[in-house]
């Protein structure tokens, strides 16, 4: 991800709901704060729930998918356990940044 020019290096998990997501990038997304505790952005699709677990515990990093609403998530406060919530990866640095995301983020497959 790149946020205010700088990049946030995000590691994916091996997930049919990781998978679909991955067919979507590059996308370019704004962010909005969500309960103080993360950032979401809707999706231009609903992502497969296939093999998903009924809900995830969550922390600082956590790169999400909420299915009830189609959006991603991403937690920059832990969180308790959250219902339809399917991890779909974990941000490796850059993890400071998230806090202060405004306005449009883009996210890029790296090779």
């Amino acid at each position: 991800m790149t946020i205010d020019n700088e990049e946030v290096m995000v590691k994916m998990y091996d997930n049919p709901t990781s998978k679909d997501f991955l067919t979507l990038l590059p996308l370019s997304l704004k962010f909005e704060d969500y309960a103080g505790t993360e950032k979401i952005s809707n999706l231009p699709k609903r992502l497969s729930t296939e093999d998903a677990p009924a809900g995830s515990k969550l922390s600082v990093g956590d790169f999400t998918y909420y299915s009830p609403w189609g959006n991603l998530a991403i937690f920059y406060r832990d969180f308790g356990f959250a219902n339809r919530l399917i991890k779909l990866g974990k941000i490796e640095s850059g993890i400071e940044k998230l806090a202060s995301i405004k306005g449009t983020v883009t996210i890029e497959k790296m090779n």
